[in-house]
């Protein structure tokens, strides 16, 4: 497990951008957190590092569940599982049909069983200012 001090957006911004380039096809991020933590601030810059565009419009699937993004680099799920009904919802979602690609995963612990086990988990926690943020990344330990 790797620890990192988030002193704020930006840094998590930062550790985003860095994780895309180093990510691929058939990888999925988890990332676990409280409301608030910045998860969708971590895929929002994710996305756009992958994209190479940093004015992406990328909203967030609270509603929706899931948003597909067509990128030069792999297609991208973003995965927003709070409201999923449970795992078995998952491939109304077209779960199975976007594992060949990148998915990011915003409350993966209600995917049960079906997360794959090669993910990597960043789970952000409060940091000891307003802002700032602990990140624990485990997985990819032949990349990180």
């Amino acid at each position: 497990m790797i620890e990192l001090d988030l002193s704020d957006q930006s840094a998590t911004e930062a550790l985003a951008i860095r994780l895309a380039k180093l990510s691929r096809p058939g990888d999925v991020i988890a990332l676990h957190g409280e409301m608030g933590m910045g998860k969708s601030v971590f895929a929002r810059a994710f996305l756009r590092a992958l994209a190479d565009d940093p004015s992406l419009e990328v909203p967030s699937p609270t509603f929706s569940l899931v948003q597909i993004y067509e990128l030069p680099k792999a297609t991208v799920a973003h995965f927003d599982l709070w409201r999923l009904d449970g795992p078995d919802a998952l491939f109304e979602l077209g779960w199975d049909e976007v594992q060949e690609g990148i998915m990011l995963v915003e409350w993966p612990e209600r995917a049960g069983d079906e997360l794959p086990s090669h993910a990597l988990h960043l789970t952000l926690l409060p940091g000891p200012g307003e802002t700032e943020r602990l990140a624990r990344v485990t997985g990819w330990d032949d990349r990180l």
